[in-house]
């Protein structure tokens, strides 16, 4: 199949044409109009979907999509919490959701990818990935917070980012152990966290040079921690769910 990169298709448009099982996958949709189409069983997926707009037929779903996915992940809605005693609760609730995850799937199958997207083993080391950016770099200003086992992003490399710095696991065992690691420096952190210290700015962990626009406050810092968790228990679940036969099959 023909594969479009860069800008190429910018302001084209698409008549008679069919995309039908087509995948986009790291592209910029920003601003596309979809009209008298065939859409049915059309999938979309976004992490930043919760940043805009995302309208059919005249209505904006994204609030019904948050709503929705608050009813799926019940403790998912305390991920924009402002005060400490409410991330507090937050982080207890996403880390119960992990934990109940985490003990009901077999082992054979933590490294199963589907779709080429991560498998279990690898998203609780993205999220180790994740804890050590934003509390690690970003919170406690931490130069080089980085555990080896690390999953990084894809791209990262591009960005100049030396991605030498990371391994791949021993095995389930240590992944358990470093991810079990960084849950309790979040957990500790959150501990003593007060009013003043949620509220002080730090650079954006992935800001090398500390010229960006985006300034986030510990608070912030914290609150993306919330996301991802959210976010990538999402994923897994969806991914899950494709390797279990349907009940009565």
């Amino acid at each position: 199949m023909t594969t479009y990169s860069g800008k190429e298709l910018e302001g084209a448009t698409f008549e008679r044409a069919s995309l039908r099982g087509a995948t986009v996958r790291f592209s910029d949709l920003t601003g596309v109009k979809i009209r008298e189409s065939d859409v049915g069983g059309l999938d979309i997926d976004s992490h930043d979907l919760f940043f805009g707009s995302l309208v059919v037929n005249g209505v904006d779903v994204v609030p019904l999509v948050d709503a929705e996915l608050n009813r799926r992940f019940p403790g998912r809605e305390l991920q924009k919490a402002q005060t400490p005693e409410g991330l507090r609760e937050a982080w207890v609730a996403v880390q119960e959701a992990w934990a109940t995850l985490v003990s009901a799937t077999p082992r054979e199958q933590w490294d199963v990818q589907v779709d080429g997207e991560w498998s279990l083993a690898q998203t609780l080391r993205h999220l180790v990935l994740a804890t050590d950016a934003w509390l690690g770099r970003g919170v406690l200003r931490v130069p080089q917070p980085w555990h080896p086992v690390g999953q990084i992003f894809t791209g990262a490399a591009e960005m100049g980012f030396d991605v030498s710095v990371f391994r791949e696991p021993v095995d389930h065992e240590e992944v358990l152990a470093v991810r079990a690691e960084r849950q309790q420096q979040v957990t500790e952190f959150l501990t003593t966290a007060t009013p003043a210290l949620l509220a002080e700015e730090r650079d954006n962990p992935w800001d090398d040079d500390g010229t960006g626009d985006w300034h986030p406050t510990v608070g912030d810092c914290v609150r993306v921690i919330l996301e991802e968790e959210w976010a990538h228990l999402r994923y897994v679940t969806r991914d899950l769910a494709t390797l279990t036969p349907p009940a009565g099959s």
